[in-house]
């Protein structure tokens, strides 16, 4: 199983807002810009990230996007699933009909148990453990710590 472009698309993408964000909304051009990532293709994943609340939006000169509560209370897991990724190493999407009858192949219950061991790890991730490790290999980068229930802007769209 590996996981598609959608999925590590929106990681990167979110551990570049996280360490950017904060006083200001970060823009998707200058996320794509980064991280060499179609600004339409970022649009459509940054849609369903703010339809997960995972992040938030401020339209108009200086707007952009931030994160909708605190890196550390953010999973890699929930951003994953958010863009409609699927955590499945089965070929049947857990069903159990692996072989078009309502069977389960013979490996069934082993990629079942992969799936459930991707999810439990990345579930385990947050986005601040990210950005606190890339911050380690950057030092000119300084993770955002979000003040407890406190938002780096005031006004989301």
């Amino acid at each position: 199983m590996r996981l598609t472009t959608k999925g590590r698309f929106a990681v990167t993408a979110m551990v570049d807002l996280a360490m950017r964000g904060g006083k200001s909304p970060v823009t998707l051009a200058s996320i794509s810009e980064r991280q060499k990532i179609s600004l339409s293709y970022l649009e459509q994943l940054f849609g369903k990230l703010r339809r997960n609340n995972i992040v938030e939006s401020v339209r108009g000169p200086g707007g952009g996007y931030y994160l909708a509560r605190p890196a550390g209370k953010i999973t890699i897991a929930e951003i994953v699933i958010a863009v409609d990724e699927p955590l499945d190493a089965t070929k049947c999407g857990g069903k159990g009909n692996c072989l078009g009858d309502e069977q389960p192949c013979l490996t069934h219950e082993l990629w079942m148990g992969l799936s459930e061991r991707i999810y439990s790890y990345l579930e385990q991730v947050s986005l601040q453990q990210v950005v606190d490790s890339q911050a380690k290999r950057d030092p000119g980068v300084s993770p955002v710590h979000l003040k407890k229930n406190a938002k780096a802007v005031t006004s989301p769209v």
